[in-house]
């Protein structure tokens, strides 16, 4: 399974909160989706799957180019929606919010701006996700075309992590993205924030 962060926009090159605004990609966004997709192409995946926000229909738009695959949109990947934080820069959220951010960052339950709790979003997106990978055919590759904060609590979910280290995970990249793989005692995380080919890990034990 694949989790591909969107491509640029202009509220990323403000360090504007985006959440659910639904915002384009810039043309630098553009290019990168199209580098991304002819990497991603290379692991011949089976089914694409997008939030239906812009930023990530157009990234997946790119990859169906050269795969010749439908995509598949459910609401369900979406940002998570932060409320009165979306629109305003990091600057201003802390400004405004400082204690709700500071506390956010301690890893408490917080509802940024009055929405959505990271375990709401991990609720909503998790699910979709694992339905998807469960009509895989064996040896299959998914790839879901989501955003960063959404990847990283969907990622924390299926890693069966608690809720407090999610944020240990670190961001994403526009257009980076993170690889899980199934094991025996579930899904493993075998890349994080990787911008080419996942390579076989040897010898992780010893």
């Amino acid at each position: 399974m694949v989790l591909w962060r969107h491509g640029q926009t202009s509220w990323n090159l403000e360090r504007r909160f985006q959440g659910t605004t639904d915002i384009e990609l810039t043309e630098t966004g553009v290019v990168q989706a199209r580098r991304s997709a002819r990497l991603l192409a290379a692991l011949k995946p089976h089914a694409i799957l997008a939030s239906d926000l812009s930023r990530a229909k157009a990234t997946a738009a790119e990859l169906a180019t050269v795969t010749g695959l439908e995509v598949n949109y459910d609401a369900g990947l979406r940002e998570s929606f932060a409320g009165q934080w979306q629109g305003l820069t990091h600057e201003e959220i802390t400004a405004r919010f400082g204690e709700q951010y500071t506390a956010w960052k301690r890893g408490e339950p917080v509802r940024r701006g009055g929405g959505e709790l990271e375990t709401e979003v991990a609720d909503r997106a998790a699910p979709v996700v694992g339905e998807a990978a469960d009509k895989l055919p064996d040896g299959g590759t998914l790839v879901v075309v989501s955003h960063g904060g959404t990847i990283r609590t969907t990622i924390g979910r299926l890693l069966g992590l608690d809720p407090n280290s999610w944020e240990a995970l670190g961001g994403l990249s526009n257009c980076c993205w993170s690889v899980l793989g199934e094991g025996a005692r579930g899904w493993r995380l075998l890349e994080h924030n990787a911008g080419s080919l996942p390579e076989p890990v040897l010898g992780d034990d010893d």
